[in-house]
């Protein structure tokens, strides 16, 4: 005989209560609804598997020890999606002098147009951003993925605006290169501007 498991899904507000009580059942929930999403967050942002799956687990246990601080404005998941980016933030910090602006490549800066990405396979996107070095990856990111001003990032990351502008331009032209590298008939066909 078969046993079936429990399949009643718990609503965001139920898993929320459940974990402020110290439920596992609700701590498991939270986990396995946001897991998948917070991982590909933390490895966007640190480019490694392993320590993405380090931060993974330590965004969690702060998580829940800190989720009587969420006090229910905005979405949650924009609540959780911030203590990660911030962790993974400070990751580089520790490990690192991730921000400085010097790079060893210099993009050629050419521009492609925006059918360009049209092109591309979504994996290999990923792998071009995780290429990229910390501080380009992470300035990126935060501007392109997350919606972040240059205002807001250059707080985060303790850098200028100007360097967060000058980072997220030079990201861009190595991510052109590596297009052109990787798809030059897409970039042949459709001439210079992306």
């Amino acid at each position: 005989m078969l046993f079936r498991q429990n399949t009643t899904v718990l609503s965001e507000q139920e898993i929320i209560e459940g974990c402020k009580q110290g439920k596992t059942k609700h701590q498991a929930a939270l986990y396995e609804r946001y897991s998948a999403k917070m991982f590909a967050v933390c490895l966007r942002y640190l480019g490694d598997y392993h320590t993405a799956e380090d931060i993974l687990q330590d965004g969690f246990i702060k998580i829940l020890s800190n989720i009587d601080k969420y006090r229910g404005e905005g979405s949650f998941e924009g609540w959780i999606r911030r203590i990660f980016i911030n962790m993974a933030i400070e990751s580089q910090r520790r490990n690192a002098n991730t921000y400085s602006i010097d790079e060893p490549e210099k993009p050629d800066l050419h521009v492609y147009e925006e059918t360009t990405i049209d092109r591309i396979a979504a994996d290999d996107l990923l792998r071009f951003v995780q290429e990229l070095s910390p501080g380009y990856r992470a300035v990126f990111n935060l501007y392109a993925i997350e919606g972040y001003t240059h205002k807001e990032i250059a707080e985060m990351l303790n850098i200028t605006e100007g360097t967060s502008k000058s980072q997220l331009a030079r990201a861009r032209g190595l991510l052109q290169q590596k297009l052109a590298e990787h798809y030059p008939q897409s970039v042949e066909n459709y001439g210079h501007t992306f």
